[in-house]
């Protein structure tokens, strides 16, 4: 059964290659195109950095839910869901909730008090140089764990649409990725950046209404009919619909269910690549509008992953689903196979489409993963820590745009080595990374009068630390077969996500820190800092 269902997607898939391909070639070079012309009226650093402060709260709402909505979500979860049921479901509500955060504390103080990226306000109140390091790093090393999801998922997508089975073309198309979003980011900035999240949004939302309409029809609309059906496919029955199925089986498993909401719900807010959008409006108006309508679309959208979970557990086996990705990350483009007819036209047109879809929704987080952490590097550690402010703006966007060939190249090899882990687990990962290093130190600059330098180095370089540590020494590296290197065992740390000792760690290590520092926070600083997060003026 596993290999026919393999040879059977990898049969359709050749048959109509041509048409896959030139629908793929068509999503490429539409995104190039709108690159090249927002590159043209890339100016200067603002323009680069900030797509010029010019966007709507639409505009950007909708390319905050481009930026946002990626393979973790459109892969990730119709894969967890589909293999596990209710418990799959866990992660679009963490997503989702996560908004909240991002709203209530986090978007218009930072929209109105700082620049290009997280750095600016950290180093408002505190020592530049070495706060602006720790940012830049951690913005470097978060961006790196959410690029290898994007990665993993590219790789597990086109080598089902190709019929690519070897480990080395499964390479050769995560390198194709890795240069396709240098090419974007170097030449179009955070306007082409932002308008090719607009168009993904916007063909991503549409994908996956479409699909949710022809699974509903499929059951003449009748959900109970579907989850069901669902249950009953899936080889679990009744338990497929409830919880407990991944999380509840031991103490371990529901710790590290705990493990994971905190980080999804926490982790959010400390994306630096989320974070950043928040500069491309003017206003902090704009700010919270934008943030607003990226939860309607979100949250529109994450309710019809529940369809494309469900609806690939009921029309197709797990074993199929399993064989053709250990992770279950090709239940989406299997279930619009399936949709179709597996031996039709449609279903090779309605799979092309999907996973054309999916792949421009990879592009586009990437895009902006990359544009967060080079303009990091350019505006903290090399504009402002190796130049000391001394560099000029073309000498700025020239740093980045270095930066973002050096960033796209660790993260091929990285991206290769995680080819076979679950997208919406890595993104996990990377959520907690983020919770736990710049969560706890946006919050305390924003709203601790007494919050130090130090109290921001250990908090940053303590959750990073402790998040990433954790990581290494967890299943998702090494000791089980879905593990990045399934042949060795070193793990000691049991939870797959590290989030509910790394994100106390980083809140803890700031107050200590603090405490234990001699310097004497600015109070004049603080106060400026308040004024101008609350109320927006002397925003740039």
């Amino acid at each position: 059964m596993n290999t026919a269902a393999i040879t059977l997607a990898a049969g359709e898939a050749s048959e109509h290659r041509g048409l896959i391909i030139s629908l793929f070639g068509v999503f490429v070079v539409a995104t190039l195109v709108i690159t090249i012309w927002a590159g043209r009226q890339t100016k200067d650093a603002a323009d680069f950095y900030a797509g010029g402060r010019q966007f709507t709260g639409f505009q950007n709402g909708l390319a905050v839910s481009g930026d946002y909505m990626s393979a973790a979500s459109f892969l990730g979860i119709a894969g967890a869901i589909a293999l596990f049921g209710y418990d799959g479901f866990l992660y679009s509500i963490g997503f989702l909730v996560a908004w909240l955060v991002a709203l209530l504390l986090v978007a218009e103080p930072l929209r109105n008090s700082g620049r290009y990226t997280m750095g600016d306000v950290l180093a408002y109140r505190m020592r530049q140089r070495p706060v602006r390091t720790a940012a830049g790093t951690s913005t470097i090393v978060v961006s790196i764990f959410y690029l290898l999801a994007q990665m993993a998922g590219a790789g597990v997508l086109v080598s089902l649409l190709l019929g690519i089975t070897s480990d080395g073309g499964k390479i050769a198309i995560v390198a194709l990725v890795g240069i396709l979003m240098i090419v974007y980011v170097s030449i179009g900035g955070m306007k082409g950046t932002t308008w090719v999240q607009m168009v993904k949004a916007v063909l991503l939302i549409a994908g996956a209404l479409l699909l949710t309409f022809l699974v509903l029809l499929k059951f003449d609309f009748n959900i109970s009919d579907l989850l069901g059906t669902a249950a009953d496919k899936s080889g679990h029955g009744a338990a497929f619909l409830e919880p407990g199925l991944k999380y509840g089986a031991t103490g371990t498993s529901k710790l590290d269910f705990i493990s994971l909401g905190i980080a999804l719900v926490l982790g959010t807010a400390g994306l630096p690549h989320i974070l950043i959008r928040f500069y491309t409006v003017p206003t902090a108006q704009a700010a919270r509008k934008s943030v607003i309508w990226a939860i309607g679309l979100i949250g529109a959208f994450y309710l019809m992953t529940l369809a494309l979970g469900f609806g690939a557990a009921a029309l197709i086996s797990p074993e199929e689903i399993t064989s053709s990705n250990k992770a279950g990350n090709t239940a989406a483009p299997l279930l619009a196979l399936h949709l179709g007819g597996v031996d039709s036209t449609w279903g090779a047109i309605l799979l092309a489409t999907i996973s054309a879809v999916a792949f421009a929704t990879i592009l586009a987080v990437v895009a902006g993963l990359t544009l967060a952490s080079s303009s990091s590097f350019a505006h903290d550690i090399y504009a402002n820590v190796i130049k000391k402010g001394q560099a000029s703006e073309k000498q700025e966007i020239s740093a980045a745009r270095w930066a973002t060939v050096g960033i796209g190249a660790v993260s091929i090899v990285l991206g290769a080595l995680a080819r076979d882990l679950n997208v919406a687990g890595l993104v996990a990962l990377a959520f907690a990374v983020a919770a736990s290093a710049n969560l706890p130190t946006i919050l305390y600059s924003l709203f601790w009068k007494r919050f130090t330098t130090q109290g921001a180095l250990w908090s940053i370089y303590g959750g990073l630390v402790t998040a990433v540590g954790l990581v290494l020494f967890s299943p998702v590296v090494s000791g089980k077969p879905t593990s990045m290197f399934p042949d060795v065992d070193f793990h000691w740390f049991p939870l797959e996500n590290p989030g509910i000792i790394s994100i106390p760690v980083g809140f803890l290590l700031g107050v200590i820190g603090t405490l234990m520092s001699k310097e004497e926070p600015d109070k004049g600083k603080y106060a400026e800092l308040e004024v101008r997060s609350l109320t927006g003026t002397g925003a740039h």
